[in-house]
């Protein structure tokens, strides 16, 4: 399956379980992959037979610095649900939200949730 790759997008966002993520915010990067044919647009070159890299980012924006959710896991559920209801293309879907810093101790780069989702037919 052809891929449509957008890595590390980066947003500030409320989501988490402590009080002080929901009032101080944080850092949050999000990489997406889009699972469709590629075809038809590599031989048209029209952005209609694709999904729009731009358009994309705005969904993603909108959730990560919208409402606040306890878990890094729903907000990635939430990006791939609106992912399949935005783009009619879109056969699946992986969806990586990191925290660089959350509030846990401990030595570490990051933490991550990634889900990969597919269209239900």
């Amino acid at each position: 399956m052809d891929k449509i790759l957008i890595n590390q997008m980066a947003f500030y966002g409320y989501h988490g379980l402590f009080p002080e993520e929901n009032k101080l915010g944080q850092r949050f990067y999000v990489d997406v992959q889009l699972m469709l044919n590629l075809k038809k647009s590599s031989k048209s070159d029209d952005m209609n037979d694709s999904i729009n890299y731009g358009d994309v980012y705005e969904l993603v924006k909108g959730i990560m610095e919208g409402k606040p959710k306890n878990l890094i896991e729903a907000v990635a559920e939430d990006i791939a649900k609106d992912l399949f209801h935005e783009f009619n293309l879109l056969k699946a879907c992986t969806v990586k939200v990191t925290k660089p810093d959350p509030p846990i101790p401990g030595h570490y780069q990051s933490v991550a949730v990634e889900i990969t989702r597919e269209r239900a037919e």
